[in-house]
């Protein structure tokens, strides 16, 4: 039997003892604001462009922790000053949020990403939360009434698609809604707030995962049909199992057992069919059809898929009692820290190559900040915690 109490402790040190001071430590920009995110693996900056997803995750992160472990004044200092950075130069003056700045804080990329929007409103949300300050409430509130007027088209005029030959609808939205409804309820009006949930979870469970295939895709027609094409075989397990720990969040908030059931049923399909059965981790990115894959990393083991997983089996433990989860728990957590925890210096390792090996030895880039990490953390942390009570 996992001993759940000494395994919390080891999830707790990580996230407090190490990771955490890292990026307080070697991430703020103390003369421009904001924070690097391109930081090599003793945490040295090697490129100064500032990605507003990655600086909304931080700004999250930080509040986070100041809302739900301590109230450390370097914390809440850390998340403020993000926030005004965001503030001051992450829009266009109408909260449509780039997607990259100079470290100064001019544009460099149009708004065309809609996860700088949605970061965007999780990081004002929580911290609204943590100040009580109205201005970052109203800044969430109006950035979430853009993304919701979106939905049928995140990137707008950015589209580089040619219209109406191929319209197609994306899993990565209404994953990501799912977890943002719950993250900024207190801001949301109840009804409201109740419709959006239950339009996320029917896109997550009744559209886009195909009980023909026991998976969740990529990728659909907007008629909600399935698409042979590269797009349209595309799976991301990752992105699968992770919205399956946010169905069971939101399962809870809904007292909803039948919801978690489902949630963890999927979950269990997807890390089945993502593990890579020769060199063991889960794979990034697959075909439906078994065809080769546009993505050239395809094979890559990447931190951030693993992690979710982490948070996911554990949660279906903890809530269905499922020894099915807690075996996969166990599977994933001895490959995930044995490959991507550094046993030298803090933070994880992001990028791996299909054996385990490390492709990429950075702690933070273009797409990997301060959050899946912590976040997976913290969240195994609590449930461990509770598990072990």
């Amino acid at each position: 039997m996992l001993d759940f109490k000494k395994l919390a402790q080891q999830y707790k040190s990580e996230l407090l003892d190490k990771v955490i001071p890292f990026w307080l430590e070697k991430s703020q920009d103390k003369e421009f604001g904001g924070y690097f995110t391109c930081l090599d693996r003793v945490g040295n900056v090697f490129d100064t462009d500032k990605f507003i997803w990655l600086q909304g995750r931080e700004v999250w992160m930080f509040s986070m922790l100041y809302n739900k472990v301590e109230k450390k004044q370097e914390w809440l200092d850390c998340a403020v000053q993000g926030a005004e950075f965001l503030k001051k130069h992450g829009h266009d003056g109408n909260y449509n949020w780039y997607f990259a700045l100079t470290r100064e804080g001019k544009p460099l990329v149009e708004p065309y990403n809609i996860f700088s929007y949605t970061f965007a409103a999780m990081a004002f949300g929580q911290l609204s939360i943590a100040t009580g300050s109205k201005e970052y409430a109203d800044i969430a509130k109006k950035t979430f009434d853009i993304i919701l007027s979106k939905v049928d088209n995140p990137k707008g005029k950015w589209n580089k698609a040619y219209p109406g030959t191929r319209n197609m609808k994306s899993f990565a939205l209404p994953m990501i809604l799912c977890n943002l409804a719950l993250e900024i309820e207190p801001l949301l009006d109840k009804d409201f707030m109740e419709k959006s949930i239950y339009n996320c979870i029917h896109e997550v469970l009744d559209v886009f995962y195909r009980p023909e295939l026991g998976l969740v895709v990529e990728h659909l027609g907007t008629d909600g049909q399935l698409v042979d094409n590269f797009d349209g075989r595309l799976l991301n397990p990752g992105h699968a199992i992770e919205a399956m720990w946010f169905i069971m969040d939101l399962g809870v908030r809904l007292n909803n057992k039948e919801l978690i059931e489902r949630a963890v049923k999927i979950a269990l399909q997807e890390v089945e069919y993502g593990w890579d059965k020769e060199y063991g981790g889960i794979f990034y990115f697959m075909d439906r059809l078994g065809h080769p894959v546009q993505q050239l990393e395809w094979d890559q083991k990447l931190w951030w898929v693993h992690i979710e997983t982490l948070i996911t089996m554990l949660k279906g433990y903890q809530l269905t009692g499922s020894e099915e989860c807690l075996k996969w728990f166990e599977k994933v957590h001895d490959y995930t820290w044995s490959h991507f925890a550094d046993k030298e210096y803090p933070e994880w390792f992001g990028y791996l190559n299909r054996r385990g090996e490390v492709l990429l030895p950075l702690k933070g880039g273009k797409w990997k900040g301060c959050f899946h990490v912590p976040r997976g953390l913290f969240q195994c942390w609590q449930v461990l915690e509770k598990l072990n009570k």
